[in-house]
């Protein structure tokens, strides 16, 4: 048996206007997706608990069947796990957007959390510089992907409570700022970091085309080292788990899952989908398990834009459902597949919410009550209710994947 989970992070929304009244899912051509959920069966999966920030950390922890109850610690400590950054029981690891702000009558203005969606050789320089100008034995910059970058700090537990930039893109967020210049070396990394950043040839060249301009750190994400099992242990499988992302890619690693580097893999619309699948098909080969995730949806939910969160779906049931469905069924080999959404990113407030999430569970070998109803937000509540079981943890939502047998 094969296992396939498939995340469209951020994809759930509400009903839009200009798509007459359908959610972007409902209206988009998904044909493959579409026929998975009516010869399989829809559920709402709760992958934020009650009390939890609905990130991404804590939804994809959910969906991999460790509680967040359990496990989370924070955002930046996965992503540290990622980038091959091993933390000390002392350290404390935050991660460090590159962001576009705006200085508006002694307030400043969060524009752009991800300064353009810059690019990765741009992004790495600026980091570098940072780090070469204001890194120190207690303080170490690492250059992630595109606007996504690590901070490590060593010493004794710091007391600051951070946001994430795209909760607030086109906000004031000066107090937020303010709480980081109540630590000294802090204060100092910031306003030092936005001189070199002011001052980079990336950021004047940015500036020339008429781009955003990496002009300052955001430091959030903060916590320590978790302490997690690996999936073999807990259920006896091996596998990957491809992502461009490294929140997700760190998730893997301390799930005991191979996290190979995609080349071309963007975190956007843009991504390299093909090489995606085909390490996908790799990685079941030899092993149990994949779990394939597109950042895609997110980003354009977090950016407002419709069109870009619908060819994100589009695309996600075209280039990534529709081969890996046609490669495991010319094998005749049977597969259970999941496809979901980690939590919504409504295009109306462009941030996370942490509704139950609708999720289709196809298995090859059939089920005994097919669902009959294509994927969507409004079907999986309609399943729900008609079964009468209410949205299920992560946790147990993984465990019925896993071990579930066929009904």
């Amino acid at each position: 048996m094969k296992y396939i989970l498939i995340i469209g992070d951020g994809m759930g929304d509400e009903p839009i206007a200009a798509l007459g009244g359908k959610t972007p899912l409902e209206a988009t051509s998904t044909p493959v997706m579409d026929r998975l959920a009516r010869e399989g069966e829809q559920m709402l999966v709760r992958t934020v608990p009650e009390g939890y920030p609905p990130g991404s950390d804590v939804a994809n922890l959910s969906l991999l069947g460790y509680e967040p109850e359990k496990y989370y610690t924070g955002r930046a400590p996965l992503e540290a796990a990622s980038m091959g950054v091993d933390l000390a029981d002392d350290e404390l690891a935050f991660r460090c957007n590159l962001v576009t702000v705006e200085q508006l009558d002694g307030r400043m203005v969060m524009r752009d959390y991800s300064a353009g969606h810059i690019t990765t050789a741009e992004s790495t320089a600026l980091i570098q510089a940072v780090q070469d100008y204001c890194g120190t034995e207690r303080l170490r910059l690492y250059p992630g992907i595109s606007y996504r970058h690590l901070l490590v700090l060593q010493g004794e537990p710091l007391e600051l409570k951070t946001v994430p930039p795209h909760d607030y893109l086109d906000q004031d967020v000066t107090d937020f700022y303010a709480k980081y210049l109540q630590v000294d070396y802090l204060k100092t990394l910031m306003e030092n970091a936005a001189a070199v950043l002011a001052d980079h040839p990336v950021n004047k060249e940015r500036i020339k085309q008429g781009k955003n301009p990496a002009n300052s750190l955001w430091l959030w994400g903060e916590g320590r080292s978790p302490a997690m099992k690996p999936l073999s242990e807990r259920f006896g499988i091996t596998g990957a788990l491809i992502s461009a992302v490294d929140l997700l890619k760190g998730i893997g690693v301390y799930a005991g899952l191979q996290v190979p580097e995609i080349e071309g893999a963007t975190g956007y619309i843009d991504t390299n989908y093909a090489g995606k699948v085909e390490a996908a098909l790799a990685a079941l080969s030899t092993g149990d398990i994949v779990i394939v995730h597109l950042e895609g949806p997110d980003e354009a939910g977090h950016q407002g834009s419709l069109a870009d969160k619908v060819q994100a779906i589009e695309d996600l049931d075209s280039k990534i459902v529709a081969p890996i469905v046609t490669s495991l069924e010319e094998s005749g080999e049977p597969f259970r597949m999941v496809v979901c959404m980690d939590h919504y990113t409504p295009l109306s407030i462009r941030t996370h919410v942490d509704w139950p999430v609708p999720v289709l569970l196809y298995d090859s070998r059939g089920v005994a009550c097919p669902g009959g109803r294509s994927y969507s937000e409004a079907n999986a509540g309609i399943a729900a209710e008609e079964s009468g079981l209410p949205p299920v943890s992560g946790a147990l939502f993984f465990d019925r994947f896993i071990r579930g047998e066929q009904r």
